[in-house]
């Protein structure tokens, strides 16, 4: 929620090194600091309050990072206001990059969770819908979070919101930061570590990760060292807490450390608000974005008698979007899979009349006798003792040798002409004892 002049958000008062303005913006405090840099509190010429990044790198001197740099934030600029913080400006021409978002009131995931600890029941479904909704909307931008984490998640009045996306990306494509892994260990898949592109399929893994901290206070992977936490997400099984069936499954999958093995985000988006992922496409996601910024807003449905709280019904679609599937329970087939088809029925013809076995053509044959091995393993025997009798013959060497030779080929030869010309037929199959054999008259009995 952007917040006006009249509210003042808490931040960190400024120190003498912070700087008062921002190229137009007046910068009131400091909201916090990271490995990117660090992000204040400003204001707007009309008195809106906006997140000022300002970035630690240097592209002046660099001109095709900053090109690429400058297409990575235009792109992110282009990401729907679903459960997202929309970039409003970005400045690249200064000592140093800053980047200007829509301000949301609110804790971080992280902090909440350190405060007030771990999340359950239906503040843990609307915190999946709103974050896989956010993941969703920026995938379906061509951009790429790279950096999804509870530091990255704001619980504002309306529902959380996602920020930063895009940045760590476009700070992953300039050359000055190529030896600087752009991230936070926890929260990284593991391809990132092998050094291999970055796609959403990170940002899903990314998503559960961060899923799992908000239902357990603590990562799936640990928050040690980054040697240490590497390690688990490149070869161990994350630790999960105690979650519901289907929201465990679903975890799961996108923890898995082979990218192509995890569902898109459109699809966890899909099996979370209550749809047949399989194929995402069929679903207007438009119409399921909205549904699903909607259901991140609700406010907490009542408890039951029973007090277990009832889940949170999503609002329905509008009646101008599309058809979409029926509510049914989401299959297990992974993304790329084809749905499995039903085989036709095997009809039985009215009368089945056992074949004859056919024998194979000459040429086959012979090509299948040239490479037997029993036929070449006896013909160089037989070539081997055909040349010592020769030597032993003639006690030269040469003759020895022409004669092993004439007698390897004859033998050869010879083998594989006479196994070509005389190979049996195939056996009949069972088939020829069907019917034909059913009918044949039995012997008498004695």
């Amino acid at each position: 929620m952007t917040q006006g002049a009249a509210a003042t958000p808490s931040s960190t008062p400024l120190s003498s090194h912070d700087p008062r303005a921002i190229g137009p913006y007046q910068v009131l405090g400091r909201l916090g600091m990271g490995g990117q840099g660090v992000v204040y509190l400003g204001r707007d010429g009309a008195g809106q309050h906006v997140a000022i990044k300002m970035i630690n790198v240097d592209l002046r001197h660099d001109p095709k990072a900053k090109t690429r740099f400058v297409r990575e934030i235009a792109a992110a600029r282009q990401v729907a206001p679903f459960c997202t913080a929309q970039i409003l400006h970005a400045e690249v021409d200064g000592d140093t990059p800053y980047v200007v978002s829509e301000f949301i009131a609110g804790p971080t995931l992280y902090r909440h969770v350190r405060e007030q600890g771990p999340i359950s029941g239906n503040a843990l479904h609307r915190l999946a819908v709103g974050t896989a909704t956010a993941v969703t909307t920026i995938h379906r931008a061509d951009v790429v979070h790279c950096d999804f984490k509870p530091d990255n998640v704001i619980l504002g009045a309306d529902g959380p919101r996602v920020i930063d996306f895009g940045i760590a990306r476009a700070l992953n494509t300039t050359e000055t930061m190529t030896r600087q892994i752009v991230g936070t260990a926890p929260y990284m898949a593991p391809e990132r570590f092998r050094d291999n592109d970055i796609g959403p399929a990170c940002d899903v893994f990314a998503w559960a990760a961060t899923l799992v901290f908000a239902a357990a206070g603590r990562a799936p992977f640990g928050n040690d060292s980054i040697a240490t936490v590497m390690h688990r997400v490149l070869h161990e099984p994350p630790d999960l807490p105690q979650l519901p069936d289907a929201l465990d499954e679903l975890v799961r999958r996108c923890l898995d450390k082979n990218p192509l093995a995890r569902p898109h985000s459109e699809q966890v988006l899909l099996r979370l608000l209550g749809y047949a992922p399989w194929p995402a496409k069929a679903v207007p996601m438009e119409a399921v974005l909205q549904e699903g910024n909607a259901t991140a807003a609700a406010p907490m449905p009542a408890s039951s008698a029973s007090g277990r709280a009832t889940p949170p019904r999503p609002e329905p679609l509008p009646a101008s979007a599309a058809p979409v599937p029926p509510r049914t329970a989401p299959t297990s087939l992974m993304p790329g899979q084809a749905a499995p088809t039903r085989p036709e029925p095997v009809r039985a013809s009215a009368a089945v009349r056992p074949t004859s076995p056919k024998r194979d053509p000459w040429s086959r044959r012979l090509r299948g006798e040239l490479g037997n091995p029993w036929g070449v393993s006896t013909a160089i025997f037989l070539g081997a003792v055909g040349a010592a009798a020769g030597y032993v013959a003639s006690t030269a060497i040469s003759m020895g040798a022409v004669t092993g030779s004439v007698t390897f080929l004859v033998v050869y030869t010879t083998r594989v002409l006479t196994a070509a010309a005389v190979a049996a037929p195939p056996q009949a199959d069972s088939a020829a004892s069907g019917p034909a054999a059913e009918r044949a008259p039995s012997a008498p009995k004695s």
